[in-house]
């Protein structure tokens, strides 16, 4: 699964993999792929500086990204507490009532929230900027489109590409003006944030729309016959996310949530405001139902969203809480019905694309060797 790009990054296999987990990240780079560690769940430089020292001592010597999540403009002189301030009380009642209606309890007193995500705020993303251009990463992605122009030029200024998420071929072309160096075409199918094109026509959209800068394609790719069929929409390769959840590396902290993953099918997500506030592909749970049911409040637009259902997420996750426990995931949860390393996942999707172009050559009337 060698393509331009995956050679010029220096990888063996055309699999870009996302993980906000350190231990499937560097898995994922020691398996021939290309590992991509989500820094947004940082709040302390000093952990992300912990975890990318760990990678740089388990990856081989072989390449390894940052994933961060930074707006392309600044709201200047708006603190975390000011954003805080502006949630409605009502908003605030109603996760309240919710959690008592599925008898969630509190958290210990003084325990603090364990899910807080911040990373979408400039500072913190800047800080982790700093901390990852200390460190050897070899690609710097963007999940919110294209970085502040300064941020394209100090990572090009390293010698460090720069990738940026897309989900149409306008996005696409602005990314491209921006400087940026690979374009991810981001399917409906895909888990977390997402627009409203599938893959199929996301793809070979916004190939024609940026080429020759490199695409990979994203969303709803679990399968070695899968990447084959990116590729030959004129991808130069493919970035997986949810397919890693189930892997034995993965730390989810939960053995309901991963039973909840190997037992669902791909009808069983929804893209849901109820988690950040933007559209975001994740399981179908009680709490995705409660936020998209016409006779509660609404959500709030990001960054209000996140900040109002941290505590409330940490509570779920934390006593596991059936009806409310979820995670993002894509549709391509269908297929992950069974936990295993992720070499064997690389396993798997090689096999696969050598079936599929094995597949192809006989429909063409070629021999294979």
């Amino acid at each position: 699964m060698e393509t331009e790009l995956s050679k010029k990054l220096g990888v063996e296999h055309a699999i870009f993999g996302f993980t906000p987990f350190p231990a499937v990240a560097a898995a994922i780079t020691r398996a021939g792929g290309f590992g991509v560690l989500g820094a947004v769940r940082y709040t302390a430089p000093d952990d992300l500086a912990r975890d990318l020292d760990w990678m740089q001592k388990h990856t081989d010597g072989k390449p390894y990204g940052l994933d961060v999540v930074m707006p392309a403009t600044k709201v200047e002189g708006v603190t975390e507490d000011d954003i805080e301030a502006m949630i409605p009380a009502g908003h605030r009642q109603f996760v309240r009532d919710t959690l008592a209606e599925h008898g969630v309890p509190e958290l210990d007193e003084g325990e603090a929230s364990g899910w807080r995500i911040t990373g979408w705020m400039e500072d913190v993303a800047r800080n982790q900027l700093d901390v990852a251009f200390d460190h050897p990463i070899k690609l710097l992605a963007n999940a919110l489109g294209s970085p502040p122009a300064d941020v394209v030029d100090r990572a090009h200024d390293r010698g460090v590409p720069v990738a940026a998420l897309a989900g149409s071929a306008r996005h696409a072309r602005h990314h491209a003006d921006a400087g940026i160096d690979i374009v991810v075409a981001q399917g409906y199918e895909a888990g977390g944030h997402t627009g409203e094109i599938a893959s199929m026509v996301l793809v070979p959209d916004v190939v024609d729309a940026v080429g020759p800068l490199p695409v990979l394609a994203a969303g709803g790719i679990g399968s070695g016959e899968q990447i084959a069929a990116g590729l030959a929409l004129g991808a130069q390769g493919v970035w997986l996310g949810s397919l890693w959840l189930t892997t034995t590396e993965a730390d989810l902290h939960s053995r309901a949530l991963t039973r909840k993953l190997l037992a669902a099918g791909s009808g069983d997500t929804v893209r849901s405001r109820a988690l950040t506030g933007k559209p975001a592909r994740q399981l179908r749970t009680g709490w995705t139902d409660a936020w998209d049911d016409p006779s509660g409040p609404g959500t709030l637009p990001m960054p209000l969203q996140g900040l109002l259902v941290a505590e409330a997420v940490s509570r779920i996750q934390k006593y596991e809480t059936g009806a409310l426990l979820g995670t993002p995931v894509g549709q391509i949860v269908g297929r992950m019905n069974s936990e295993r390393p992720v070499q064997a996942v690389f396993d798997d999707l090689t096999r696969g694309f050598e079936r599929a172009v094995e597949r192809i050559n006989r429909i063409a009337g070629r021999s294979v060797s």
